[in-house]
Order: structure tokens, then sequence, then C-alpha cells
């Protein structure tokens, strides 16, 4: 199976301040990648470099809800250090706010770091891949879109979105850059600040999107993962019938 390897460029890793987003850059750190780690807390980013080995991870302070600093920022991080081979959307927030306490201006707020960070930062991202012909792009996703819990709903109307928006990127890049792999992952519930205190260890997590980020299969673009299995899409009547007089099953691809 063809991996992206150090030497293809630099990963970015979108909300690498904490949680899940550091698991993810330190991993890919020790896989002797160069990382830049985007947030918006210095603090945090600078406790992120301190775990990685040294030159491994470069801490990039960012608002990735701020589409002009995210261009600017993409032109120094490539001027600096190479060029992008791997993006990792993970920056997100979840308010968690009842719709009566929310206001068009604090909905739109959620929005413009879930679904406008990943565009922002995809687009960005692409100027490099474009021009080599080949990259990595994960986003981080959830479910949220089809069953909203309470006082969610910015969070899940984001998530959601930013799922049409991974597919309406293959509709547009996949014939003329079938090596730039497009895919979503859901990590699953995560014992960090936006999850439960009972969820799965972020570092446990990571490992999986680590390896799915570093597999450059065109057969993964528009594939879907959940923690560490594929999510197989749905298929009508027929399609089942068809498959069971042909005996085909087909089974989920593992990490």
């Amino acid at each position: 199976m063809t991996r992206l390897k150090p030497q293809d460029g630099i990963a970015v890793v979108t909300g690498a301040g904490g949680g899940l987003g550091r698991a993810l850059a330190l991993g890919l750190a020790r896989e002797g990648f160069e990382v830049v780690g985007l947030g918006r807390r210095a603090e945090a980013l600078q406790e992120t470099a301190a775990e990685a080995a040294e030159g491994r991870f470069h801490a990039w302070p960012l608002d990735v809800a701020d589409p002009a600093a995210v261009d600017r920022a993409f032109e120094e991080i490539r001027a600096k250090h190479g060029p992008v081979a791997l993006l990792i959307n993970n920056a997100a927030v979840y308010p968690r706010r009842d719709i009566l306490d929310e206001s068009g201006t604090s909905f739109m707020q959620t929005v413009a770091v879930n679904l406008g960070g990943t565009v922002a930062c995809t687009r960005a991202a692409l100027e490099d891949m474009c021009e080599t012909g080949r990259g990595r792009i994960l986003n981080v996703a959830t479910f949220a879109d089809l069953n909203p819990l309470p006082a969610s709903s910015a969070y899940s109307v984001s998530k959601g979105a930013a799922r049409i928006w991974t597919r309406a990127l293959i509709a547009d890049l996949a014939d003329r850059f079938p090596e730039i792999v497009i895919g979503d992952w859901m990590p699953g519930m995560l014992r960090t600040g936006m999850g439960v205190p009972d969820g799965l260890a972020p570092e446990t997590a990571a490992a999986w999107g680590v390896e799915l980020a570093l597999r450059m299969d065109p057969a993964l673009t528009g594939a879907v993962f959940e923690m560490d299995t594929e999510v197989l899409p749905p298929r009508g009547l027929k399609s089942k019938l068809k498959d069971t007089l042909l005996l085909r099953r087909r089974k989920p691809r593992r990490l």
C-alpha cells in the first residue's frame, strides 16, 4: 500500500493545542513528519511542542475562522517549512447552547470555525497539493447531523455541512487529481473537553487517525471511517438482492 512519507512534505493539524489534535500531531511527529500545529491558544500549542521531539512540531497560533489569516499563514508556512502534503482538519468548537440561548451571530461563529475553518485550510493546502498532484486531506467528522443532541444546533449543522463539503470537494477534484486522497474520519466519543468523561483516550483514537491519514490509496477517497472501521454506504433493495443472488458481500476495511 502506498503511504505518505516525511519527504513528501509537511503535515498540518488544526486544533493541535490539546485533546485529539495534540495526539494526532504527536503521532505524526513520531512517524518522522515535520508537523505544523494550528490553534488559537499559543500556550497550549507550546505544550504540544514540549511533548514532541525537537524540531518535529511547529506551533502556529491561528484562528481558522479568519480566511484571510489562514491564507497568510499557509503562505508563511510554505515559505518556511515547505509544501503541505497532509492536512488534518480537526479544529472545532462545541458551545452546547440551547437554540433559545443562541443568536444569529453566535450560531454563525460556530459555523465559521467548524465549516469555514475546514474550507479555508483545505483551500490553502490545495495550492501545494494541486501543484504536485498528490496529497492527503482527512476531515475529522461526526454523525451529529443525523441525530442532533439537545443544545447542539450550531455544532450539528456546521459539522453536517462539513461532511457535505468533503463530498463536494471530491466531486470537484477526484477526476483531475486522483492522487489527492480525501475522506472523513469519526474518532468516536473521546475523553476530551468536547467529549465525555468515560470516553476513549484521544491517544488511542489518534493511532487510528494517523494510520488512516498516511494511507495514500486513491480507493480511500470518499471513504468514511468510524474509529478503526470503514462505514459502508447504504445500499438500496435492488442492490442488496443482487448481492445476495451473486453471493457478494462487501466487507468494511479496517485500520
